[in-house]
């Protein structure tokens, strides 16, 4: 049985932070996925990719400039009926609110725990797939 190869776009204008969501999460989080990465620094580059791959799922720095994670998920869930779900890594766990009101589907917090984060894409991932 071979794995099923999902796209993730990391998205952060820090690359040390989008290595370490990277690395959070892993190529292997879980038996049957496997998981390539994409990265975007700016608002611009995250649309250019959601318009030119097929992405799985956009895993986003809420706390990125002059662009937040926060707000790029609802610009793309309000220009796009498929957007991908999304998941946004915010600095304070008190933020989940804003998040929620922009239609995240998921949220971390940094640091990032990686049993979390790949649990967290695991989940959103096989909720997608079986949707679809």
């Amino acid at each position: 049985m071979s794995d099923r190869l999902c796209t993730v776009l990391l998205y952060s204008d820090d690359p040390k932070v989008r290595d370490r969501m990277r690395l959070a999460v892993g190529t292997r989080p879980a038996p049957g996925i496997e998981i390539e990465f994409v990265e975007a620094d700016d608002y611009a580059g995250c649309v250019r990719l959601v318009d030119d791959y097929e992405i799985d799922l956009l895993l986003l720095d809420g706390e990125a400039s002059p662009g937040g994670g926060i707000g790029i998920a609802r610009q793309i869930k309000d220009d796009r009926d498929d957007a991908p779900p999304t998941c946004v890594v915010l600095a304070r766990a008190a933020d989940r609110w804003l998040a929620a009101y922009a239609e995240v589907d998921a949220t971390l917090t940094h640091p990032l725990d990686p049993v979390t984060a790949g649990s967290t894409v695991v989940e959103l991932l096989r909720r997608t797939h079986a949707a679809a």
